[in-house]
């Protein structure tokens, strides 16, 4: 169990910081679109890296570092990419969270069928296609996960012995439960973003994130 709990703890400190995966989740979830495909795919990804990592693929990344170098540069290139993008809808604007127009129209926020309130949805969505996608590339193209994921927590496990797997289990734990409370818990702030000006706000900051962990990611291969 202490084993397990090990897993749980380390697996919870590498995944709960400000990072491109954890902007895009959150951001899926304040949209409502699309969130339970991008949940399951950072989790089942993550739980791919730590089993290989446990299982020794930690060893090949450190011993080819050039391939740590090019996914570095791939990484980049596609954070970069992706913060632009951010900025330009940080500068048009155009999105917000806003009821049904049958719910707006019925009064004291009382839809047709009686039940109090309504649901809020967001203007300028992304379809499934370009959701899967673009938290495919945010999570295999980053080096951090395979520094991290694949080579620290393998190495840890290890230390584990013959209970390494338990430590395994307890960081896939970890995955699953940030991954979920992140996508679906972001819903409830809703209530903040329901306006242009906040949804340009919130890209810009996006754009921001993505750009300058862009920038960090070559910065090493510079001696920066």
């Amino acid at each position: 169990m202490l084993t397990v709990l090990a897993g749980l703890g380390l697996g919870l400190s590498l995944i709960v910081a400000i990072g491109a995966q954890n902007v895009f989740v959150l951001r899926q979830g304040l949209r409502r679109e699309h969130v339970l495909p991008v949940v399951l795919i950072c989790a089942l990804s993550d739980a791919v890296l730590i089993v290989a990592g446990v299982a020794g693929l930690g060893f090949l990344v450190q011993s080819a570092p050039w391939l740590v170098a090019v996914a570095r540069v791939a990484g980049a290139a596609f954070l970069i990419v992706y913060g632009l993008l951010a900025a330009r809808r940080a500068w048009r604007g155009g999105e917000s969270l806003t009821a049904p127009a049958t719910e707006r129209a019925t009064p004291q926020g009382v839809s047709p069928s009686g039940a109090a309130g309504g649901t809020a949805t967001l203007t300028g969505g992304t379809g499934l296609r370009t959701a899967v996608l673009t938290v495919l590339a945010l999570t295999w193209l980053n080096p951090h996960v395979y520094l991290d994921t694949v080579l620290m927590l393998g190495s840890v496990a290890a230390t584990h012995g013959s209970q390494r797997w338990l430590f395994a289990f307890g960081a896939i734990t970890a995955s699953v439960l940030w991954f979920t409370a992140l996508g679906f818990g972001a819903r409830y702030l809703g209530r903040w973003l329901r306006t242009p000006r906040a949804w340009r706000l919130l890209d810009a900051g996006i754009a921001v994130v993505m750009i300058a962990l862009g920038i960090s990611l070559v910065l090493p291969l510079f001696g920066g």
